[in-house]
């Protein structure tokens, strides 16, 4: 089955140089309830472009439910949206 990329809400935090960080995030499950996940540990954060588009792909470590999860996800500079690429595990 193909993960479709799924906007979620996010709260985040910036630094005074502008560089922001994703402390957590809620999503809705498969049973449409709604799902905190709290990011433990930012694995890696990489600037892209892709046409013409400017985001941040950022790899955490997060904790749902007392489940650990390793997941992608974007924010896209002009729009400020914050999107849910992959579950990873």
């Amino acid at each position: 089955m193909e993960q479709k990329i799924c906007p979620i809400d996010v709260i985040s935090i910036c630094s005074a140089d502008g560089q922001i960080r994703p402390l957590r995030f809620r999503m809705e499950d498969a049973s449409h309830q709604l799902l905190r996940v709290d990011i433990d540990e930012i694995v890696s954060m990489k600037p892209i472009q892709y046409v013409g588009i400017e985001a941040y792909i950022f790899l955490c470590r997060a904790t749902a439910k007392e489940s650990k999860w390793l997941v992608e996800l974007r924010y896209t500079i002009r729009t400020h949206t914050w999107c849910l690429l992959r579950k990873v595990c």
